[in-house]
């Protein structure tokens, strides 16, 4: 491919992460390594890895400053920014373990992450986010440094009595020592990632250098990369499948990597940065699929039409590239299509788009047609933070979307009791921190690991067939997995999220938090006050809803049929406990707030039972 060039370091070379960035500015030390915003100039800087290790050192001088020694924890809470790089980086290099924090999980979480792993020094985003955690951090004694990244810090935090405190401007040197390598070993314990369970406590999950550089190893083995790719980065480095495959996967091949401002302006940051590659979660794209609906639902009947065959079409033609169709007539019309409508949808996303990989949670095949057959490189994955986090991914090449993918190298699958995925590979965590007995429940005597996840598998490809944990039994013995239905109802622009209850109960439900966009004009299209609560219970628009959701179910078995239905407006969040970081519905706590709304739903049973 002209004018695209791999430069790739193997994970066997250097043995550690913090040996690969060293490697990394040997190779490449005038090249742009990052680009990020700068809110104080209000301009997008950009950042060579010889620059980087310049200030990478910085940070070294000053850790070492610290008492800090090899295997003590350090924990960042910061958004993406080339810092969070220095500071994992630099502390890598001294042999640390580091702990990423969301920058918007709740203090409690956070204050109870801290305390287990016994973290000696805490970097945050800024004073904000250190009062709102020091309120709830209790008696903490082995946090000795508390330092904050932001220089318009309110002073008054630094005169409270606190000596633990420190402005990074304040305690950075001007300069370092400079890189060197060390001798670390690949499966010294480099990081803890604490996993944002949807029931009880989150769990530590211990990484190993080679754990996760084995990982971004294999995936170049499924996908390439290259030197020239351009990755915008805009999933939070502290969820593992942002840090190993937006953050040490390019360091690895030497790729540059822009960091967006924030996700409310991600489309303009797709402008500006025009990425090559980029990865998402399903959320990011259904927000996008989002935005076309709506669009094109305003337009003309015609421009409709011509939106629709151009999907249709184009999904043909991808067919046909992968070869499991044949070449149409109707492929003809492709130049004119593309031109017409898919190019624009294509130069929203920056227009250069190589890749773009989905994981983290289920990609609807729905949405995948739509992107794919409009010509976006879409690629669907799967993985756990306790395998690195990737465990397949599908190839380019041989792309099938309703699958995540084909296992990486090196990488073992089988299915077992239940339908159960179990995996083996150099991915598979060290095990949970402090937690034995969940790291046996979870890694058998064997070494393989129980995902809790049933899946099949075809040919090379992997499928995900529903979550063992959350199957709901009816009453009636039927089983039904409720993913796939979520995933259907949220498709509709009147709802924003979606839960389907009917665990030991004779029929499905459903919990809705209606598209507050949406609400106004619903309400009043009902002769509803938008503003009374009591509007959400009227029966005429209950039964609206559940009519659009009976459509949304249309290919769904007749056992899958939502019989009632709760309307909400508060959204569930990580502030009001009801979300995890990664944006996973805590089912648990939901089924907790509204248990009287759930136990009114299943009243009068006959009668609802009864209905068509």
């Amino acid at each position: 491919m002209t004018g695209w060039n791999e430069d790739l370091i193997s994970p066997e070379s250097v043995g550690t992460i913090d040996n690969m960035f060293v490697e990394r500015v040997r190779r490449s030390g005038g090249s742009v390594a990052y680009k990020g915003f700068d809110r104080e100039t209000q301009a997008w800087v950009e950042l060579s890895w010889s620059q980087m290790a310049d200030r990478i050192a910085c940070w070294q001088a000053a850790l070492a400053k610290e008492s800090l020694h090899p295997g003590d924890r350090v924990a960042l809470q910061l958004r993406n920014c080339p810092q969070w790089v220095m500071f994992d980086q630099a502390c890598l290099g001294l042999g640390l373990v580091v702990v990423p924090l969301y920058t918007d999980d709740r203090p409690d979480s956070i204050a109870y992450i801290l305390n287990d792993s016994a973290v000696k020094l805490l970097l945050v985003q800024d004073a904000g986010r250190w009062k709102r955690l020091a309120s709830v951090l209790g008696d903490n004694r082995s946090l000795q440094r508390i330092l904050v990244l932001d220089s318009a810090a309110d002073p008054q935090i630094l005169t409270k009595g606190d000596d633990r405190m420190r402005l990074v401007s304040d305690w950075l040197p001007d300069k370092g020592n400079g890189l060197h390598r060390r001798n670390g070993k690949p499966d010294e314990l480099a990081s803890i990632v604490y996993t944002s369970g949807t029931t009880g406590r989150p769990k530590g999950v211990m990484l190993s250098h080679s754990n996760m550089l084995s990982v971004a190893h294999g995936a170049l083995a499924v996908v390439d990369c290259y030197r020239e790719d351009l990755f915008l980065s805009f999933l939070p480095l502290s969820h593992t499948l942002e840090r190993t495959g937006g953050y040490y996967l390019p360091v690895m091949t030497g790729s540059t990597v822009a960091y967006s401002r924030s996700v409310g302006q991600l489309a303009q940051d797709l402008q500006i940065i025009r990425p090559t590659a980029m990865i998402a979660v399903p959320r990011i794209f259904e927000r996008i699929y989002g935005r076309l609906k709506e669009q094109i639902s305003g337009k003309s009947l015609y421009a409709r039409a011509m939106f629709e065959l151009a999907v249709n079409v184009g999904w043909k033609r991808f067919l046909y590239q992968q070869k499991r169709g044949g070449r149409q007539p109707i492929l003809l019309l492709w130049p004119l299509l593309q031109r017409l409508v898919a190019s624009k949808v294509i130069d929203k996303l920056g227009g250069r788009l190589r890749v773009a990989v989905s994981g983290g949670a289920p990609l609807s095949p729905e949405i995948a047609k739509v992107f794919i057959g409009l010509g976006v490189p879409l690629l669907q994955g799967y993985g756990l933070t306790e395998t690195s986090p990737v465990i397949s991914i599908n190839p380019l090449e041989n792309n099938q979307p309703s699958s995540v993918g084909v296992p990486l190298r090196k990488v073992q699958v089988k299915i077992g009791e239940n339908d159960e995925l179990l995996v083996r590979s150099p991915g598979v965590m060290l095990g949970y921190w402090n937690n034995h007995a969940a790291t046996r429940a979870i890694i058998d005597s064997n070494g393989w690991l129980h995902t809790g996840d049933q899946a099949r598998i075809e040919g090379k490809h992997l499928y995900i067939t529903g979550r063992i944990k959350d199957i709901l039994v009816l009453s009636n013995g039927e089983k039904v997995p409720p993913g796939d239905l979520e995933m259907a109802i949220a498709l509709s622009p009147l709802v924003e999220q979606v839960m389907v209850i009917g665990e030991g109960r004779p029929y499905l439900a459903a919990l809705l938090v209606l598209n507050a966009d949406y609400w106004p004009g619903l309400a009043q299209d009902c002769g509803l006050d938008p503003m009374d609560p009591d509007s959400l219970g009227n029966r005429k628009l209950v039964a609206m809803v559940l009519r659009e959701i009976k459509s949304a179910l249309a290919d769904f078995p007749g056992f899958a049929k939502i019989r009632r239905a709760t309307l909400l407006l508060e959204p569930w969040t990580v502030e009001n406990g009801l979300q995890t970081p990664t944006l996973k519905t805590k089912r648990a706590k939901v089924l907790e707030r509204y248990s009287v709304e759930v136990d009114r739903m299943y009243e009068n049973v006959l009668t609802a039972e009864g209905q068509d």
